[in-house]
């Protein structure tokens, strides 16, 4: 202890000094630095995370140019057009090759899955965010990302053993046996009965989405200001009021953003798709009948293909399979910047 003598009194001033683990931005600037820290850091640190962006976009960039490459037989022999368009998919007897019923199934059974998933997925996020206690709401968010993490084959081998024969029996059966007691032309249409077919693959489809869907959604919600809720509150609004005037069209961007994102989901799922959909090379003319997709046809004949323009014509369905992705993605990243979180447009 050190003495300070003041108008003949002896106070004691204490000689402490504080340490502390954490070193502020201060002392942290004060700090000597290296010559090549100085000189370099930024730009070394600069042209690193450019070169990372770049790799993102030149990898993009290779696997158009290589998908394209390895399909342009196929692409050169039928054209651009008429390859998307055509109709016919034989690789056995006319050996003629066309994407178009491909590219039928993969929007009916996206659009389809999307359409049967928003609302659910909707309801979901909104009880999760809104109406739930903190404790529930977290123990939806982790089921949640549970059934987003299970393995689209493991839900195709569920739906394989469980979900299709059980809507065989249940639905598909008594409809179609409906059907040809009372109108027995309208039975094409609604196709056979298997229960493998274009409406359960649909149906799978949306189960596996909504997590997506609902994750992306909590996550808008959550990024809607506490005093939007509460002015909402000071006008006298319900609950529900609040939900559907302040924070729905506060987080519309965001909601939309993740609808797309689950749309490009669904679009490039394969292997519960594959093991569902029946895996019938026709334009799907029935509402259960069999059909298939871009991806489910890539991975059935991938390995089977012989011919070179059987493989040609696989790879180029992954061409456009790819471009439609793409462009998915990109409408979502445009709504992201066309909607601020306020939910009006962005100049």
């Amino acid at each position: 202890m050190k003495k300070r003598e003041t108008d003949g009194s002896v106070l004691k001033e204490p000689n402490v000094k504080y340490q502390t683990s954490q070193t502020t931005l201060s002392e942290y600037l004060r700090k000597k630095r290296s010559f090549i820290y100085r000189t370099l850091g930024d730009r070394l640190f600069s042209y690193f995370i450019f070169a990372l962006g770049f790799i993102v976009i030149l990898t993009t960039i290779v696997m158009a140019i290589v998908l394209y490459k390895d399909g342009a037989e196929a692409i050169k022999r039928y054209g651009f057009f008429g390859f998307l368009f055509g109709r016919v998919w034989d690789p056995a007897m006319k050996i003629e090759f066309g994407a178009f019923p491909f590219i039928v199934g993969t929007l009916i059974t996206s659009i389809g899955s999307l359409a049967i998933s928003f609302v659910p997925a909707l309801a979901v996020a909104i009880f999760t965010a809104e109406y739930s206690p903190r404790w529930l709401a977290h123990i939806i968010d982790n089921l949640t990302n549970l059934i987003a993490a299970i393995p689209s084959v493991i839900i195709g081998l569920w739906g394989i053993f469980v979900f299709a024969p059980w809507m065989r029996d249940t639905f598909y059966m008594n409809i179609y046996m409906w059907i040809l007691d009372n109108n027995p032309s309208f039975a094409p249409i609604f196709g056979n009965p298997i229960g493998y077919g274009i409406a359960t693959a649909t149906i799978i489809l949306a189960i596996m989405i909504v997590p997506y869907t609902t994750v992306l959604t909590v996550d808008a919600f959550k990024k809607v200001p506490k005093e939007q809720r509460e002015a909402a509150y000071a006008l006298g609004a319900t609950k529900w009021e609040v939900v559907k005037m302040a924070v729905i069209p506060y987080a519309r961007g965001g909601i939309l953003a993740g609808v797309m994102l689950s749309f490009g989901r669904a679009i490039g799922e394969t292997m519960a798709v594959a093991m569902l959909i029946g895996n019938k090379n026709n334009l799907p003319f029935s509402i259960i009948g069999p059909a298939s997709t871009m991806p489910s046809v890539i991975v059935n004949e991938f390995r089977e293909a012989v011919e070179n323009i059987h493989l040609s014509s696989l790879i180029a369905v992954g061409f456009y399979l790819f471009i439609i992705s793409l462009v998915v993605n990109l409408i979502a990243a445009y709504i992201q910047r066309k909607f601020s979180l306020t939910g009006a447009r962005t100049v």
